[in-house]
This record gives C-alpha cells, structure tokens and sequence, in this order.
C-alpha cells in the first residue's frame, strides 16, 4: 500500500477514527495489526521477515540484559545481527554478488553458468532491518533498557508511517513516546495536515511529473539533445529531492498527527556549502545511522588523517551498496567518500585563499559553495539512476558534446516550464520558512494557514500526476 493511493486514503481515514476512539492496549493493538495490514496489502508472505526479526531481537535484548557476561552479550548480538543482515544479504544482494561471482569467473575462462536466483525484494527491508539493529545495538552498548512489552516493541518496528521508507526511528526515541497518551490534539492535527500536504505537493504535484521528462532521457539518452539531457539531470536531482523527502513529509505529519514526533528526515540539503553538511542535511536518519553505527565504531576520526579518510570511504562504500545492489550505487558511494575527503584535505585551504588572498565577499563564496557541491552532487546522481556504466557514460558524454544546446531542441517545453515553476515554488517557500516558520504561522493564524493549505491542494489538484505511482526509495 503506498501513500499515494485510493486505497491508502480509506485505510487512513478509517484508522483515524478507530485510533482516538480506542485507548490504552486496544489502541496498540489496532497500530500493530493495522501496519502488518498496511504491509501485507503489498505482499503478505514477507510479513514473516518482520515477525522473526521482531522475535528474534526483542529476546536477544532481554537475554543481553540479563546477563553482565560480556562474550555472552557479544554471541547474542552477533545473534541478531545475523538474522538480520542474513535476511538483507540473502534478498537484497545474493543476485549481485552472484551475477558478479559469474562475471569475474568467465573472464578467467570458467563458465560456473547461471547461479542467479529468482528473488523478489521485500519492500523496506533495509529500513525496518536497521531500525532493529540500532535497537540491539544500543541494548549491547547498555544506551539502552530493554523494551518489556513485546506489543510495544512489535509496533515500533512496524509502525506503518515510517515502516517502508524512513526516516529510520531509533527504538530510543521512539519507544518512550509510548508512556504518553495522545490525546486527540487540534494543535497537531493542523501541523500534522500541513506537513502531509505539503509532502504529497513534492511527490504528486512536482517530482511525479517531472518524472516522466526522466524517465524518457535515462530511456534513450543518445537520442537527445545535450541540452534536454542536461535538463533531465537536474530535474532527476530533484525528482529524487522531492520524491523521497515528500514520504519523509508524508510519514512526519501522520505520526504527529497520531501523537507521535518523528525526527526531521531533510533539511534544504541543495543548499548546502559542503559535503559535511550536505550529509547532515539529507536522509539524515540514514547519515547519523552510519555515524554512529558504522563511521565511529570503525575509529571515526581518531586514527589521524588516513584512518578517518579510510573510515569515511568505508562508511559511504556501505552507505551506497545500501541503496542497491549494483556497481553504479557502490560508485555512488565512492563519489560521495572522495567529495568527504577532498574536502577535508583541499576545502578549507582554498576558502581560505578565496577569501583572503582574492577577497571573494562571503556570500560570494557561499553561493559559489552551493553552487560546486549541487554540480557535484549531479555528477553522482547520474550513477545513481543509471541501470548500468554504459548508460551513465552516455549521459555524460551528451552534456559534454554540446550538441543541440539550445531550448529550440527540447521536447515537452510545458512540461519543463511547468516543472521548473512548480521548483521555483518550492523553493521559495523552503527559503522563506527559514524566518516565517510556517507550521508556527498557521496555528497563530489559523485562517492564513488554511489559506495555504488550500493554496497547495489547489496546486496539487490542477499540476498533480494521479497515477498512484511508488515512492522511489520504496526500492530500497
């Protein structure tokens, strides 16, 4: 079931009225059944994975708590990270180290045929996998009690809003918020509505149509011009922007709405004046997720200049095998770990020369930032939606040529116009929030807040492409 469904839209409205209609257990009892509802609309059969791996890490963390012996603890974790690593390597990359195994083996002139299996993909697994682990983890490092209520524990792992594409809750801050007992609340029905509307704007009004200017250029790109080509990148680097932080939206306003505060997911990462903060601005469940998981543990910056380079190459190596099984996403990631560690080792040198030697005004050089680690950021966009190396190769190659670099041989001018206005919206209201503060505007001016979501229903209405289609991260 996807947000952007008719089925979607009876399901929430009838959970609603049933959610502050029940109290206490009943209420958690209709979370739970309502998310595996929820889930198993798409496939039930995978309903199972979610059950072993809340079984197997709710007892590993009663067990890890019980006892003070510390190789115990440690067999325990190892416990869950297998079952649960297990269940991603198996569904998510068996096929790719397969099909990779096959490859290496025939350009040594073995032929082991095919050993590729047919293996569908559970929606979400690398999402609700990893909000288990950070449990688990957290438990092992004693940050954590225990969870004693399986209901409870059940629930956050499959809490239907965030349960398919983030962002990733951790257990302790997700946990506590049980103890509460929320209330119908007016103030959170307004803020909560908004951020939903305002994430179907970005996803239905915005990157949906864009999406079909993409979607033709990555089809045959060596049948464009380099300008239309150039076009579909950035429009593709806001597709992806709009399309996932629009879920992140959609998923924020439900569970405020339910009495729940989920963390912020994206924060205007395209203005960004560096790597740092860029990964600090996007998918930042996911970014702090492998700070604190993966980069730290791995020695962070503590080993000197090489080891925090190697760790922060390792960490985005990871980080883009996460998104998907295949090369171009593993490219992807190295990009991301080179931006990282030539920034750390030529950023601040040359800002400094920049702005001391050459006298570049401040918002000069912040602008010029932006500008460098937007264009940066494209290059690696294009591994990232490229099936293969060949596809990506073209793509860079017809921007480069120059060929036909005019608007005169574009295609779809209106819906490139309307795309790039629609853009232009949003990014003036993201802009603008920074001082007005919407969500604050619209509970102390109630009607100027329904003025604004009316304004953007309107334009949901009027610009939306209603095709139900998947949120793109849904693949992850």
């Amino acid at each position: 079931m996807i947000f952007n469904s008719l089925i979607f839209l009876k399901f929430i409205a009838v959970f609603s009225v049933l959610y502050f209609v029940l109290k206490g257990r009943p209420r958690l009892w209709l979370m739970f059944f309502a998310s595996y509802f929820f889930y198993g609309w798409w496939d039930w059969r995978f309903l199972s994975l979610i059950v072993i791996s809340t079984i197997v890490d709710f007892l590993v963390a009663q067990k890890m708590h019980a006892t003070d012996d510390s190789q115990q603890r440690k067999r325990l974790l190892w416990v869950s990270m297998l079952v649960n690593l297990g269940f991603l390597a198996f569904f998510k990359y068996f096929n790719f180290f397969a099909a990779s195994f096959e490859d290496m083996a025939n350009s040594m002139g073995l032929h082991p045929g095919d050993m590729t299996l047919h293996i569908i993909l559970p929606m979400g697994i690398s999402f609700y996998t990893f909000q288990t682990m950070s449990y688990t983890i957290d438990v092992y490092r004693k940050d954590l009690e225990p969870e004693k209520d399986w209901l409870k524990f059940a629930t956050f792992v499959s809490f239907f809003p965030q349960l398919v594409a983030g962002p990733i809750v951790r257990a302790s801050d997700f946990l506590p918020q049980f103890q509460k007992s929320h209330d119908f609340d007016w103030n959170r029905l307004i803020t909560g509505t908004g951020r939903v509307i305002w994430g179907f704007f970005k996803k239905v009004a915005i990157a949906d149509s864009i999406a079909v200017i993409v979607d033709q250029v990555w089809a045959n790109p060596e049948m464009h011009s380099s300008s239309y080509v150039l076009i579909g990148l950035i429009l593709y680097s806001f597709q992806i922007y709009l399309d996932f932080s629009g879920y992140s939206d959609i998923a924020i306003g439900l569970a405020r709405i339910f009495g729940f505060d989920f963390p912020e997911n994206f924060r205007t990462p395209y203005f960004s004046k560096g790597f740092s903060e860029f990964w600090k601005r996007w998918h930042i469940s996911l970014s702090s997720w492998l700070r604190d998981y993966l980069y730290i543990p791995l020695g962070g910056n503590r080993g000197g200049q090489f080891g925090t380079y190697r760790n922060l190459m390792i960490t985005m190596l990871l980080g883009g095998l996460w998104h998907g099984a295949s090369w171009n996403f593993v490219v992807w990631g190295f990009l991301h770990g080179l931006y990282l560690i030539l920034e750390r080792f030529v950023g601040q040198p040359i800002g400094r020369f920049m702005k001391g030697k050459l006298h570049v005004p401040k918002w000069a050089w912040s602008g010029l930032s932006i500008l460098a680690v937007y264009t940066l950021t494209n290059i690696a966009w294009v591994f990232f939606r490229s099936g293969d190396f060949h596809t990506a190769m073209v793509i860079f190659q017809r921007i480069v040529s120059f060929e036909n670099f005019n608007f005169s041989s574009v295609p779809n001018k209106f819906l490139i116009i309307k795309g790039f206005f629609l853009i232009g919206i949003l990014l003036f209201i993201e802009i603008t929030n920074f001082k007005v503060h919407y969500n604050s505007l619209a509970l102390r001016k109630p009607v100027i807040g329904a003025l604004g979501y009316s304004i953007l229903i309107l334009l949901i209405a009027l610009f939306g492409t209603f095709g139900a289609s998947a949120f793109i991260y849904f693949q992850f």
